[in-house]
C-alpha cells in the first residue's frame, strides 16, 4: 500500500512540474527584463553648465550621479549604467526605456524648488523636503502634488506662511512660477500642496523630481541615442546555446553515473530552473548575458550539492545501514558542506550587489537567487524525492548510489 502511495506522489510530482513548466515558461519569460546588452536601450551624456556660484568639480559630478541614480530608481529602470566622463559630464544607459523622452526631460532637469515671498524673497528652498507625492485629481480637478518637509523645513514653512497672510506665496521649480497661492493661515504641521494645470503624469514626474532632489548644478544633453543590443543577436543566440548545450551534458552525466539518483537530480533542476527565472520575474530584476551566466554558475552549484549528498549516501550505504538511514545520515552530514560553501559564495554576490552597477550587478543578483533555490531544492525537494523512491525500493538499494 505504502509503495503504490509513493508511486502515485512521484508520478504526480512528476506531471505536475511538466504542467508547470509548460504553461510558465513563455509568462515567466516575457516578464523578465532584459539588460541593456542584450535589448538595447537609451544612451545619454550630460554636460554640466559652469555659471556663476555653481563650480563644477569631481564631487559635483559624484553628488549629481547620487541624485540622478534616485531619479531614475524612481522611474522604475533596472540597473541604469552611469559613470562620470572628463570632468564635467555623465554617461547615462537605460535599458528598454519605453518612453525615452519622457526620461529625458526629467533626468536633464535641475528640479530647484523654492517658495518666494512677493518680494521675490527665498524663504523655504528643496532642501528641507522630505517627500512628494503626486495626487491624482479627482471629480472634474488637476492633478497636484503633496509636499511634506523635515523638521527643518517645516520650522521655515511655518514661519515664512505666519508671515505671509493675506499674501501670495509663490511656489518656484527652476526660476519658474508654477502657481502662488494666497496664505490664509499659518501652516504649522510642515506640508503644502502644489496646484496648478497638471496632468497625472505631469504631477507624477514633478514627485519624482522633488523626491529625489535637486541637482547640484544645471546640465544640457551633449547626446541622445538610442542603441542596439551591444553584443549583437549573433552572441546572444551562441550564449544561449552555449548554456543549453553545458545543461544538458550536466543531466547526461547525471543519470549516467548516478542513475536513479541522477534522474532525481535532473527532476530537481527543473523545480530550480522554475524558481529561479520565475523569482526573476517576480522581483522585475534584469537579466543580463552575465546574468546568465550567473544563472549556470548557480546550476553547477546545485548540481555540485547533489553530488556531495549522494557521495555521502554511498558512504553510509558501505556501513550497512538501510537504504532511508542512509538518506537521512547522507544528507545530514551533508548540510554543513553545503551550507558553508554556498553562504560563502552568496557572502560575495552580496558584495557586488552593494557595490556593483550595471551587467555586475545582474550577474549577482541572478547568483543570489540561484544559490538560494539550490540549496532550498537539493535540501528539501531532493531529499523528499529520495525517500519516495526508497519506499517503492524493495531491494533496500538506490542503483547508481
Amino acid at each position: 500500500m505504502r509503495k503504490n502511495t509513493s508511486m502515485a506522489i512521484i508520478a504526480s510530482i512528476i506531471v505536475i512540474l511538466f504542467g508547470v513548466a509548460y504553461f510558465t515558461a513563455r509568462p515567466i519569460i516575457n516578464n523578465i527584463q532584459l539588460g541593456l546588452d542584450l535589448r538595447g536601450g537609451l544612451h545619454v551624456v550630460l554636460m554640466a553648465d559652469e555659471k556663476e556660484g555653481q563650480e563644477v568639480t569631481a564631487d559635483t559630478i559624484q553628488k549629481a550621479i547620487g541624485v540622478l541614480r534616485n531619479r531614475i530608481d524612481n522611474l522604475g529602470v533596472k540597473e541604469p549604467i552611469i559613470y562620470p566622463q572628463g570632468q564635467d559630464r555623465i554617461v547615462i544607459e537605460l535599458a528598454g526605456v519605453d518612453d525615452p523622452e519622457q526620461a529625458v526631460n526629467i533626468i536633464k532637469n535641475t528640479a530647484q524648488l523654492e517658495f518666494r515671498d512677493v518680494n521675490g524673497k527665498i524663504l523655504v528652498t528643496g532642501k528641507d523636503l522630505k517627500d512628494a507625492q503626486a495626487s491624482p485629481g479627482t471629480g472634474g480637478t488637476t492633478a497636484s502634488v503633496n509636499l511634506e518637509f523635515n523638521d527643518e523645513g517645516a520650522k521655515l514653512f511655518a514661519a515664512a506662511t505666519a508671515a505671509n497672510v493675506g499674501k501670495p506665496l509663490a511656489i518656484v521649480i527652476d526660476e519658474q512660477i508654477i502657481s502662488a497661492p494666497n496664505v490664509n493661515e499659518p501652516i504649522p504641521n510642515g506640508r503644502a500642496e502644489i496646484s496648478g494645470s497638471f496632468t497625472a503624469e505631469e504631477a507624477q514626474n514633478l514627485a519624482v523630481l522633488l523626491r529625489s532632489g535637486a541637482l547640484p548644478v544645471s546640465f544640457s544633453i551633449m547626446e541622445k541615442r538610442t542603441v542596439g543590443p551591444t553584443l549583437g543577436a549573433d552572441s546572444l543566440n551562441m550564449s544561449v546555446k552555449a548554456a543549453i548545450v553545458g545543461l544538458i551534458a550536466i543531466l547526461i552525466f547525471m543519470m549516467g553515473y548516478y542513475m536513479l539518483p541522477g534522474v532525481v537530480a535532473s527532476i530537481s533542476m527543473l523545480l530550480y530552473s522554475i524558481l529561479v527565472l520565475g523569482t526573476m520575474a517576480l522581483l522585475g530584476a534584469v537579466l543580463t548575458l552575465p546574468g546568465i551566466a550567473g544563472f549556470i554558475l548557480s546550476i553547477g552549484m546545485a548540481v555540485d550539492a547533489n553530488i556531495i549528498i549522494y557521495e555521502h549516501i554511498k558512504e553510509e550505504l558501505r556501513l550497512g545501514k538501510t537504504l532511508k538511514a542512509a538518506i537521512e545520515a547522507g544528507f545530514s552530514r551533508a548540510f554543513w558542506t553545503i551550507f558553508d560553501s554556498n553562504l560563502t559564495t552568496l557572502i560575495a554576490a552580496v558584495v557586488l550587489i552593494w557595490f556593483g552597477t550595471g551587467p555586475i550587478k545582474g550577474f549577482a543578483v541572478t547568483l543570489s537567487i540561484g544559490i538560494v533555490a539550490s540549496m532550498l531544492v537539493a535540501l528539501t525537494f531532493t531529499r523528499y524525492l529520495l525517500v519516495l523512491f526508497a519506499d517503492i525500493n524493495k531491494n533496500n538499494k538506490l542503483y547508481g548510489v
